[in-house]
């Protein structure tokens, strides 16, 4: 198990976009953390300076650059939060020495196998990755109903049913999220995200869908980790959806009394589930 990140030492912040990095640092900053942000220059929102001790900027792709910058600092852990849009990927950046290592070394170029590969090359410089929620365990869904109503029969079965498919299309490593309707499936979460997803599903299939997150089984709770917040109650408005159905100890809800309170009042029902026993080992 991941020790708390705690002590004297730096806290290197690698950051991307949303409200996630806002929320670590200042969790960090409350447990007297000294806090290093690596500020990724396509993504991170520039407001997250004003929280943070000291900054370097580098762009998508800069590995070495971000590993010199914290071990300069005198990081030895980091975590990262924050988006970024897969789009950014495949928009032309260029990869610096340490980053080609890595891509040279994946079998396959998808999230886990790339983040995990950035995961190992900070640990060979001395820097631990710890996990991505490690300060935020308030965070983080409840099990059971948090918002509203109970869901009503119809809508657990469909729980139910987009639990298992969110696991398996976990398990393949191409997303999180599952747009049920009637115990159909209309739409699949790939490299679009979470939102666009949501609303696919709902031109496809029209109010009252339910939507379910789930972690990858065997989640690495260093990267990656289900989030919702304001943009998701968004896409959930817009989408008329009847229920959000995230792991409960593994979704980072964003504010959560506020994402809560909201989402009560979009009469948007909230559930926290936990997965059976043996749903997460490999098939």
């Amino acid at each position: 198990m991941i020790e708390p990140a705690s002590g004297p030492g730096p806290l290197g912040l690698i950051a991307g976009n949303g409200r996630f990095p806002f929320l670590v640092a200042e969790a960090a900053r409350r447990r007297g953390r000294r806090i290093v942000l690596v500020r990724l220059k396509e993504e991170t929102d520039e407001g997250l300076e004003a929280l943070v001790d000291e900054t370097h900027e580098v762009s998508l792709g800069q590995l070495g650059s971000c590993i010199a910058a914290l071990r300069k600092a005198g990081a030895r852990e980091a975590i990262m939060a924050g988006q970024v849009r897969h789009r950014q990927i495949f928009s032309g950046i260029v990869p610096d020495l340490t980053l080609m290592g890595v891509l040279a070394r994946l079998a396959f170029k998808n999230t886990d196998s790339l983040i995990g590969g950035v995961a190992d090359a900070l640990e060979r410089e001395g820097i631990r990755l710890i996990s991505s929620v490690e300060l935020l365990a308030d965070q983080l869904a409840d099990e059971g109903t948090m918002s509203g109503k109970k869901p009503s029969a119809d809508e657990q079965k469909a729980i139910e049913y987009g639990v298992r498919i969110a696991t398996e299309l976990g398990r393949l490593d191409l997303g999180q999220t599952v747009v049920v309707k009637d115990r159909a499936v209309v739409a699949l979460e790939a490299m679009e995200g979470t939102d666009e997803a949501i609303a696919r599903g709902a031109r496809i299939a029209g109010p009252g869908v339910v939507v379910v997150k789930m972690a990858k089984p065997r989640q690495d709770m260093r990267f990656d980790v289900p989030v919702v917040g304001e943009r998701t109650l968004q896409s959930l408005g817009d989408a008329k959806a009847s229920v959000l159905a995230v792991e409960a100890g593994k979704t980072l809800l964003l504010d959560k009394p506020a994402f809560l309170a909201s989402a009560k009042g979009m009469g948007v029902v909230v559930v926290g589930v936990v997965r059976k026993r043996g749903e997460e080992r490999a098939t």
